[in-house]
């Protein structure tokens, strides 16, 4: 998912272009705004963490762009491409080493396991 900051940044086509050059294949895509109860379904994991009120706050307050691409090794190799949660932290050539602002407003989200993909494609697709 590109976070609010990376919609309103213009970075959709760059941040997807960066998928489909390494090869994977957009299957689904989706501009929304987030509703608070899908929000806090796609965060369920941070339930009761001090920056759980913020994230989902901050996720609804913008369109984001839901995205689901294929390829080999897609999860793993796609955390690779997002990098470090921490901006300041990733690698310089990772999505949020390039351009994120900071942990919460770190560009994007891609899912950590094949589980968790499957469960947030769920969400977002009806899939």
């Amino acid at each position: 998912m590109i976070k609010p900051e990376g919609v309103e940044q213009g970075l959709v086509g760059e941040i997807i272009g960066r998928f489909e050059r390494r090869g994977f294949r957009v299957v689904a895509l989706k501009l929304s705004t987030l509703g608070r109860e899908l929000a806090e379904k796609q965060y369920e994991e941070h339930r009761g963490k001090e920056f759980f009120e913020d994230l989902v706050a901050y996720i609804c307050s913008a369109p984001t762009v839901s995205v689901v691409v294929e390829g080999e090794n897609a999860v793993a190799t796609a955390r690779e491409m997002v990098g470090a949660t921490d901006p300041k932290l990733a690698a310089p050539g990772t999505v949020r080493g390039d351009y994120g602002l900071d942990v919460q407003r770190n560009t994007i989200h891609a899912s950590d396991s094949e589980a968790s993909a499957k469960r947030e494609i769920s969400l977002h697709f009806g899939l």
